[in-house]
């Protein structure tokens, strides 16, 4: 079954190409290729290795210095998963800029052992933590909902982590909240905020909710007081709060695999054991055991997945060339995520055959065509 939905939904372009540097396409919503076929994302990745970020790390002293509280109170909050990037920024902030940081992680909807291993290394290596653990039975029920629906299980997920910490922020009467990179600028989408240190909480409903807020769904008669959880604060109440969404990339050069050994240096960080499906990484996205269900469906929408987006970051960092980028994506992109299936398929209560109908029903025909034995292959794969 074919859905021409996704490609109106998402604002797609119907010729498939692919930036001259990296190996993302012209498939990722929001992104945006100069007229040399270079994506928004590599242009960025140029300019930001000539920015004065001795300024910028005076900026962030500036900024910390506006919100530090010298009576014991919490003065910034970290979204962190106890994950490389977060630790990074927590242990930076707490060490470096003498903050007093309150992180706070959202459950994911079902720990591995090394994400909460990870995390409570985090927390021992001398952290202040809140851990937002929604109504089990509520969660189940969402992620059940947003993959027959929206095709992407972990959107509860990512409803509660961006908007729990808000929360948090309101709760605590803390201003400041730092998440770690803007990912609209470093993996490409949107580059309104390319270039500033802050983001508007209304932007940040925008990117990242697919267009369905956590309140639509009391149209499939879950209760609106069961979705309060994974909903933002009332907007006025984050203004007379004063609060302000910060990205630590702006003001530190954003190197995830530096971000890794920092991690395992200083907040016992732990990398997985073997590469995480449909990559060739060990050390990213590893809270979750449903991760790759997200992933992979992003590859069906796409024609793009973990791999793709990892490959890009490190040609942009100078860590491979796009060749051996492409011939890791060729290998490993779109690999389904079969270690986790049968806990999936419990998890949303649904069988093998349903899934397998959700999957197709977001395929898109100027990206998939079957072959003549009937299996579904990229019309446009990198290495064709």
């Amino acid at each position: 079954m074919m859905n021409k939905f996704v490609e109106n939904f998402y604002n797609l372009p119907i010729q498939v190409k692919f930036c001259k540097i990296c190996t993302v396409s012209n498939q990722r919503p929001r992104i945006i290729f100069d007229k040399n076929g270079i994506c928004s994302a590599c242009n960025f990745a140029k300019q930001k290795k000539k920015f004065d970020w001795k300024k910028r790390a005076d900026e962030l002293m500036k900024i910390c210095d506006k919100h530090r509280k010298l009576n014991g109170d919490y003065d910034i909050i970290i979204p962190c998963s106890g994950g490389k990037d977060g630790s990074w920024v927590a242990h930076q902030l707490k060490e470096e800029y003498g903050m007093h940081p309150l992180c706070v992680t959202w459950s994911p909807l079902k720990y591995t052992k090394i994400g909460r291993t990870n995390l409570d290394n985090f927390i021992q290596s001398g952290f202040s933590h809140i851990l937002g653990t929604p109504n089990p039975i509520i969660t189940k029920k969402l992620t059940e909902l947003s993959t027959q629906t929206i095709g992407d299980p972990f959107q509860p997920f990512i409803y509660g982590q961006y908007n729990f910490p808000l929360t948090v922020a309101l709760n605590f009467g803390v201003s400041l909240i730092m998440y770690g990179e803007n990912g609209e600028v470093e993996y490409g989408g949107d580059m309104k905020n390319a270039y500033k240190p802050d983001r508007s909480v209304e932007d940040q409903l925008r990117h990242y909710f697919s267009g369905t807020l956590p309140e639509k769904f009391s149209e499939f008669g879950i209760n609106k007081n069961d979705l309060k959880a994974f909903s933002a604060p009332d907007i006025s109440k984050l203004k007379k709060n004063k609060t302000e969404i910060h990205f630590f990339s702006y003001y530190k050069y954003w190197d995830p695999q530096e971000n890794f050994y920092y991690a395992q240096e200083h907040c016992g960080f732990e990398p997985n054991p073997e590469r995480n499906e449909g990559t060739f990484s060990k050390y990213a996205s590893l809270d979750d055991e449903f991760d790759g269900f997200h992933f992979y469906l992003q590859f069906i929408k796409f024609g793009f997945g973990r791999a793709t987006s990892d490959t890009a970051h490190e040609i942009r960092d100078g860590k491979i060339t796009r060749e051996e980028g492409i011939a890791l994506v060729k290998k490993y992109d779109g690999e389904f995520p079969k270690k986790y299936y049968k806990n999936f398929l419990e998890y949303c209560s649904i069988t093998e055959q349903e899934f397998e109908n959700i999957v197709d029903s977001w395929r898109s025909d100027h990206i998939w065509s079957k072959d003549t034995s009937g299996k579904w292959i990229l019309k446009e794969p990198i290495w064709k």
